[in-house]
């Protein structure tokens, strides 16, 4: 079956002469048809444009005819684009592709499908989505992570080759980690965010969920670069992530965090990252403890700056230029209120409230700018960490995924859960989750994710250790 395929696989079969672009999209069209219903992980798909566009694929070209599955808040040209909100589901097309659709199509490969996600990125279980549920393939009545669950669920469940994601406090990493695929954040400013509907600017950034590590770098190859349409890109050199990849770790130092192995993680989890630990040092690597003394303040910080971002980023969906526009406004500002109340879910309104208050007169001060300076304490500890350390290993998530509904009355718990991932984003550093073993609930295993965390610019690293842990 194509669609269970890796990018690698697909490669060497296509220069072979075995398949065709045509053949792969055929097979995920298949797949998606006989098992979407269940999973909910696509939200659309055109078989026809996936179709034309294979037709032409130069197979020759780096990524040339291998489909790649979409997140649903990046722009790619007449399709939708509904950030899994009904204020963009009624009447929006994207004009344009995304930087990063623009350099998939530069290296051949073929945009397919839209993936579910929590509403506007905003959750961590894709249960926000107003536009339906999606379902963790390993155990159907447990949420796939967020909110990039529709790209984790469809490339674990083999509804997709690949996928792109977006991670603003974890929302690649944690549904990989759920789902039990690999998932990467990059440096923030590595990949264009050109394209991408903004939730948190200083925050967002774009990057792949795969099978293996391998076609994580792959594809980190032909999605990193300047882009000048984006002024928080960065101008330097893209190195070939693949060129690190089956070199060994001896020597390399690890550095675990005291802060983060700590009483609350699940027992399962605990386990399965203890004996990746231990198979790392087996491997060669150096294992050491470190601090990061502000890890407590990550959560709280996270809460104050993402949701005043949002709170910006998301004035301009008022029903006047595009989106959903309520039909029984009255005067203008009465057209603002409604179109905004019916158009956006109740996570989304809460962030928002939350955004405006922080940055309303006489709370400014007192929040925003303290967790703005909270947040150059958190990178400071990681800059300290990595003059001791390469790489810095943790769980991805303290918990296996929880059942569907289980967290609806507790938001709280929820954002909780993201307490190893946030930190990475407020410091703008590269973060890889890995698969390293199962927990057993309820008679279902449940797969557990390995954080690896490396300094700024240092993806290739990260890599190294995340692929050696894989193969081994």
């Amino acid at each position: 079956m194509l669609a269970s395929s890796t990018i690698t696989t697909l490669r060497q079969q296509l220069v072979a002469g075995d398949i065709t672009p045509r053949d792969i999209v055929l097979d995920l069209a298949k797949a998606i048809e006989s098992r979407n219903t269940s999973l909910g992980a696509y939200l659309s798909w055109d078989i026809d444009a996936a179709l034309a566009e294979a037709d032409k694929a130069d197979k020759t070209s780096p990524l040339g005819g291998i489909p790649i599955a979409i997140k649903d808040n990046i722009n790619v040209t007449g399709q939708p684009c509904t950030c899994g909100s009904r204020i963009l589901a009624e009447n929006y097309t994207a004009p344009y592709d995304a930087g990063v659709i623009q350099r998939l199509r530069t290296a051949g490969a073929v945009p397919f499908g839209r993936l579910n996600m929590d509403e506007f990125a905003m959750g961590s279980s894709t249960e926000n989505s107003a536009l339906g549920v999606t379902r963790n393939p390993r155990d159907l009545e447990r949420v796939p992570g967020g909110s990039s669950g529709g790209s984790a669920s469809a490339v674990a469940g083999d509804l997709a080759i690949a996928a792109l994601g977006s991670d603003t406090g974890g929302s690649i990493r944690q549904p990989a980690a759920l789902c039990g695929c690999v998932g990467i954040k990059p440096t923030y400013g590595r990949i264009s965010r050109y394209g991408l509907v903004a939730f948190a600017s200083s925050l967002d950034q774009i990057g792949p969920l795969t099978k293996t590590v391998a076609d994580s770098a792959l594809l980190l190859n032909h999605l990193c670069g300047h882009d000048p349409r984006d002024s928080t890109s960065l101008n330097v050199e893209t190195p070939d992530f693949t060129a690190s990849l089956g070199k060994d770790i001896k020597g390399l130092r690890i550095g675990l965090p005291k802060e983060y192995y700590i009483n609350g993680i699940h027992p399962g989890v605990a386990a399965s990252v203890q004996a990746a630990i231990r198979k790392l040092e087996s491997l060669g690597a150096i294992i050491e403890e470190i601090s990061l003394p502000h890890t407590e303040l990550g959560v709280a910080t996270y809460y104050v700056l993402a949701p005043a971002e949002a709170s910006a980023n998301l004035a301009r969906f008022d029903g006047v230029r595009y989106g959903h526009r309520s039909a029984s406004a009255g005067d203008l500002m009465e057209h603002y209120t409604r179109s905004r109340s019916e158009g956006f879910g109740p996570e989304v309104k809460r962030r928002i409230l939350l955004g405006t208050y922080v940055l309303s007169s006489g709370y400014y001060d007192a929040y925003y700018i303290r967790a703005q300076k909270a947040r150059t304490l958190i990178r400071d500890d990681f800059t300290e960490a990595f003059k001791k350390v390469d790489v810095i290993l943790s769980p991805t998530s303290p918990m296996p995924a929880h059942k569907l509904g289980e967290m609806k009355d507790n938001p709280l718990a929820a954002y909780l859960e993201d307490v190893f991932t946030i930190p990475v984003n407020l410091a703008g550093l590269p973060g890889i989750s890995v698969p390293c073993g199962t927990v057993e609930v309820e008679g279902k295993a449940l797969p557990v994710g390995l954080q690896i965390v490396g300094k700024a610019l240092d993806e290739t690293t990260v890599l190294r250790v995340a692929h050696a842990f894989e193969q081994s």
